[in-house]
């Protein structure tokens, strides 16, 4: 950024200051979410606002315009999230000044987001680089094939006991440590495991959000071990809404997901400012973990 940006500006000539996010009532950030037809429950707000920081566009008469929240996972990564304008505050162009206001806080790191198509334009002229498209399954979820657990695997519930080696799983994944956010997931998730040799080596967490259910985040070295865990979740929640965030455009886990009864319903796209979110392709070791499933857009 240039310089300092405004703490106000008019908005249909009303005046519309910056406050922190965890000043406003929740009830109007869900009506702000609400308006973009963006499914976050009151429960999912509270959930971000606990993990996370942010800042919210209000009106000089209490109206909630827009939104923006970071997660910073260390003092070098954060990711960006819950950038929300209302159609009013679109028009004006007020999107590059609300996330000016979010940059400022996270300067000196590393960023990562995921951009709708409409918010892409906004973010480029703010020099994010565009890496990976994330690909949101969803729909009401049917019986899948039964699958064969993969070679010396076995699969069973995750326990809290497990979180030392989900965390650890996760952060050669992810390339940031998110032992808080997990053992809060943990917390409210059901979880899967799978282990080998006595070593948890795969991980799936499945949370109520937004319509339904969402499965998320998933960490395994293979598509195999993907599967395994996350078809336990496809079996329990099959005739209910069911949600999965992933990168995986085609192969064996995205054709599971098809069988799944989750096509593609919307796509959105990774990007980063600073260094690279996501390891460069083809530099992946074969059997180095990796992320099948986010967690959600925003914390990825």
């Amino acid at each position: 950024m240039s310089g300092p940006t405004s703490e106000s500006r008019f908005v249909d000539s009303f005046e519309t200051r910056i406050s922190d996010i965890d000043s406003v009532d929740i009830d109007k950030l869900h009506a702000l979410s609400m308006s973009v037809a963006w499914p976050h429950r009151r429960e999912d707000w509270q959930f971000l606002r606990e993990f996370g920081q942010g800042i919210a566009a209000v009106d000089e008469i209490g109206r909630i315009l827009g939104s923006a929240m970071w997660f910073p996972y260390d003092g070098r990564f954060a990711t960006i999230g819950m950038v929300v304008t209302s159609p009013r505050l679109q028009a004006n162009g007020a999107g590059q000044w609300l996330m000016g206001h979010a940059l400022d806080q996270v300067a000196g790191r590393n960023l990562g987001l995921n951009a709708t198509r409409a918010a892409r334009r906004l973010y480029l002229s703010l020099g994010f680089v565009q890496e990976a498209p994330v690909f949101q399954c969803q729909g009401e979820a049917i019986l899948p094939p039964d699958v064969e657990l993969p070679p010396g695997a076995e699969v069973r519930g995750a326990e809290a006991d497990d979180l030392e080696a989900i965390a650890t799983l996760d952060r050669l994944a992810f390339g940031a440590d998110r032992r808080l956010l997990l053992s809060r997931l943990l917390a409210n998730s059901k979880g899967v495991v799978l282990i080998r040799a006595g070593r948890i080596e795969a991980f799936s967490l499945c949370r109520r959000f937004g319509r339904g259910h969402v499965i998320g985040p998933v960490v395994a070295g293979n598509d195999a071990d993907a599967i395994a865990v996350v078809h336990p979740h496809a079996i329990e929640h099959a005739g209910a809404f069911l949600r999965l965030d992933t990168r995986e455009k085609g192969g064996t886990f995205a054709d599971f997901l098809s069988r799944c009864g989750l096509p593609i319903f919307d796509i959105v796209t990774t990007m980063s400012l600073g260094y690279p979110w996501l390891p460069v392709p083809g530099r992946r070791g074969t059997h180095e973990p990796k992320t099948y499933a986010l967690v959600s857009q925003a914390l990825g």
